[in-house]
């Protein structure tokens, strides 16, 4: 595993705050389970409120745990003062969404000083057994920060 200095060192409390103002992920009830330097997991649990016609937990929703899972592994490397903006992603979705929790876990592959490369993988936990459903490929941009509008 590729370990990454971070260019900030208060990186874990500015990824944190940064993650925070996101209402997404606070109204699907996806929170940060641990954060490291090029590497960060998500924690969401199930609600039928997220689910598809068949009962499985919507792509839709399982894409933007990965998205963001990215976006916050690539912003613990960024230096101060800096944002996130995503650019791409390609989501392989591999198995039905359906369990009691997901674990969203991403891992910075290239950092960059304006584009960051990452990968993340979406997990299932059923009965305390993960099992892979989605993965992402992702590009993320640095930008200045900018106060939202």
């Amino acid at each position: 595993m590729l370990r990454f200095e971070p260019k900030n060192p208060d990186y874990r409390e500015i990824a944190t705050a940064t993650f925070e103002r996101q209402q997404a992920m606070r109204n699907l009830g996806i929170s940060i389970a641990s954060i490291e330097p090029g590497e960060v997991e998500l924690s969401m649990p199930y609600s039928p409120d997220w689910t598809q016609q068949n009962g499985f937990v919507h792509a839709g929703i399982i894409t933007a745990g990965l998205d963001t899972a990215c976006g916050i592994a690539a912003f613990t490397l960024m230096s101060a003062g800096s944002d996130i903006l995503t650019v791409e992603f390609k989501t392989n979705l591999l198995a039905p969404a359906q369990g009691e929790r997901f674990v969203f876990r991403a891992t910075v592959i290239k950092p960059g000083r304006t584009l960051t490369v990452c990968e993340a993988r979406a997990f299932a936990d059923r009965d305390g057994v993960e099992s892979l459903i989605a993965t992402m490929t992702g590009t993320l941009m640095a930008l200045q920060r900018r106060e939202a509008s």
